[in-house]
């Protein structure tokens, strides 16, 4: 070989080299949102079930947001889709029901130590505190039939069901890191009244990517309030709460999520509903994107979302099974109710 043919081949060899490099760090700088847990989608290696979870990379950051109904379904899935949880930068519980935090168990055996922010709530699930005096005290009452004997600590503390991990409890709207803010709204519904919920808006280049759990508070809410760390939503994903809402409440957030917010482009799931999945669907024609299990959406402005694939809405009868089923919150216990308050 002479002298031109060995330098072509380093050259050969040194852009190989750096062409995989760079395919490589690309792939490690993908935008997208995963999701780990709903009860719908097409990945047959992933079980469907009733709850929520999504893996978001975005902003150079890995966010756990929510963990599924079922420790063992969530950590199944989590396997199946090949996803490391050992590398997060923090998990995000949306609120306190069961279909949204059981998966934690799972997260804590991986890594015992990760960042967790949750809603801070008086006697919350996640831990809390209170000032000893919030309640009434009677000093005539001999020490015996006193709490704490008549000497309480100035701060009483409330366990956690997880009294090892690292919660930071959120009880405002926060920016956690440089452009990524928890949404800290209540609920005033029926059946989930002073119900906190953390939502989760991370601010691009191209608007907010919004993602929700489960909307208690109200979508509308939720975006309005988003819209407030910049007026241009560019997706919003997740549960949008209309499961066993009827036709006039889903046409109301429908238009006033396409007209008066003008979101970009929408990838529900979870208890949105089949019926507000439809109504989405033909309002945002090829900018809503399906959101199934297993699903990776892309965020960034390098992706090419998945718009509107997947099975029909026809196909999703898992929705309908599980919202004819008996509510384990009660919320379903009467016909009349106009919208949903608690899936």
């Amino acid at each position: 070989m002479n002298i031109r043919d060995s330098l072509l081949a380093v050259l050969i060899a040194f852009s190989v080299v750096a062409t995989g490099t760079t395919e490589s760090a690309a792939a490690e700088a993908k935008d997208q949102i995963t999701i780990l847990y709903d009860a719908f989608g097409t990945n047959d290696a992933m079980t469907k079930d009733w709850g929520f979870s999504a893996l978001v990379e975005v902003a150079g950051k890995r966010i756990l947001f929510d963990t599924g109904n079922d420790p063992e379904i969530f950590a199944a899935n989590v396997k199946a889709r090949g996803v490391n949880l050992s590398n997060l930068d923090f998990v995000v519980l949306s609120h306190r029901h069961s279909d949204h935090m059981a998966g934690l168990s799972y997260v804590l055996s991986v890594d015992p130590t990760v960042k967790i922010y949750a809603p801070r709530e008086g006697f919350g699930i996640y831990g809390s505190s209170l000032p000893s005096g919030f309640y009434r005290k009677d000093e005539a009452l001999p020490p015996e039939m006193r709490y704490y004997g008549g000497k309480p600590p100035a701060v009483m503390k409330f366990g956690s069901a997880w009294a090892n991990a690292n919660f930071e409890l959120i009880d405002q709207t926060t920016e956690i890191a440089p452009g990524i803010t928890l949404i800290s709204l209540i609920s005033d519904a029926p059946g989930t009244r002073e119900l906190k919920e953390l939502s989760l808006a991370v601010n691009t280049a191209e608007g907010v990517v919004l993602l929700v759990g489960c909307s208690h508070p109200g979508i509308e809410r939720i975006v309005e309030a988003a819209t407030g760390i910049n007026p241009r939503i560019h997706l919003i994903a997740g549960g949008f709460h209309l499961v066993v809402a009827p036709d006039d409440a889903i046409a109301k957030v429908v238009t006033a999520l396409k007209d008066r917010f003008k979101v970009d482009a929408v990838a529900p799931g979870h208890c949105t509903g089949e019926p507000t999945f439809a109504a989405l669907k033909k309002a945002f024609g090829d900018s809503y994107l399906y959101a199934g299990l297993g699903t990776s959406i892309p965020v960034g402005t390098n992706g090419n979302a998945r718009r509107g694939e997947g099975p029909t809405l026809d196909d999703l009868k898992t929705y309908r099974k599980l919202a004819g089923r008996e509510d384990p919150f009660g919320i379903l216990r009467s016909r009349g109710l106009r919208s949903g308050s608690a899936l």
